[in-house]
């Protein structure tokens, strides 16, 4: 009988300690086997669906469908709008033109004017090699004759700012040319000043060119120069043909002012008010 009690006081303590487990684990909650994730940690990003990169995917795919000239132009505009060195790679990240995966796009490029291969990256390269201001300066004191200033503008990003400031220092002038419409850039060399003496204007001003070509013709010819026309030669092939010249009637002068058009626009000192 003795031995029974203990069996039944042993079963209890064993039910008690089986519930008091059971209740500890309730309120923990249910157990992972996993590390439980940091509090501040981001949730995972959900997965892209084809379905929705499909518009992208087929934009890479016209890009790369397309002529050869199209892509190169592409790769050309990264070169120019960021003037940084890009391997193929990277340009196939930037503007998606796979350039190893297209010979003939690598092979126009590599020999591209406009563009600079070192054997793995390509970068822009600009007609005159220049950085800054400076560099500018001594460029187009080079060149006398002028230089067009097509040639200058994809020199760095700001050529254009520093081309108006120079102009603005009085060190380049920028004429545009009656032919083609087109800027061009004269150096304004400070070491030599030009001042025209007020007597020396007023003599360029009052020099009266003959009136009959004949004259000029042979004024040119005193002073050792051949002249571009031959007026006696014209005039008789006039009179064989009988075309009979129209009298020249004298012309009236007219006095310099604002509003004159002129055309030695490189020699403004001549032409002050």
């Amino acid at each position: 009988m003795a031995s029974l009690q203990e069996s039944l006081q042993r079963f209890k303590k064993q039910q008690e300690k089986c519930q008091a487990i059971s209740s500890m684990a309730a309120r923990a909650g249910p157990s992972k086997g996993a590390p439980p994730r940091p509090a501040n940690a981001k949730p995972p990003a959900p997965a892209v669906k084809f379905s929705n990169d499909t518009e992208r995917l087929q934009h890479i795919n016209s890009i790369r469908k397309g002529p050869v000239g199209a892509q190169i132009k592409r790769v050309i505009d990264l070169l120019l709008e960021t003037r940084q060195a890009f391997t193929p790679e990277q340009i196939n990240e930037a503007c998606y033109v796979d350039i190893n995966g297209n010979k003939a796009v690598f092979d126009s490029l590599r020999n591209n004017l406009k563009v600079y291969y070192d054997g793995n990256r390509f970068s822009y390269k600009s007609k005159h090699a220049l950085k800054n201001k400076e560099q500018l300066l001594i460029l187009i004191r080079k060149f006398p004759e002028g230089i067009a200033v097509i040639d200058l503008k994809d020199a760095y990003p700001t050529v254009m700012e520093d081309l108006q400031a120079l102009k603005g220092a009085g060190q380049i002038w920028l004429l545009s040319n009656f032919d083609s419409q087109e800027d061009i850039a004269f150096p304004n060399d400070p070491r030599v000043p030009i001042k025209v003496d007020d007597d020396l204007k007023q003599l360029f001003r009052g020099i009266e060119l003959p009136r009959d070509m004949l004259d000029i013709e042979r004024d040119l010819q005193k002073n050792g120069m051949k002249p571009a026309t031959n007026t006696a030669k014209r005039r008789a092939m006039a009179q064989v043909h009988g075309i009979v010249p129209k009298p020249k009637t004298k012309k009236k002068k007219h006095e310099i002012s604002k509003r004159t058009k002129l055309t030695n626009a490189h020699l403004p000192e001549l032409f002050k008010l």
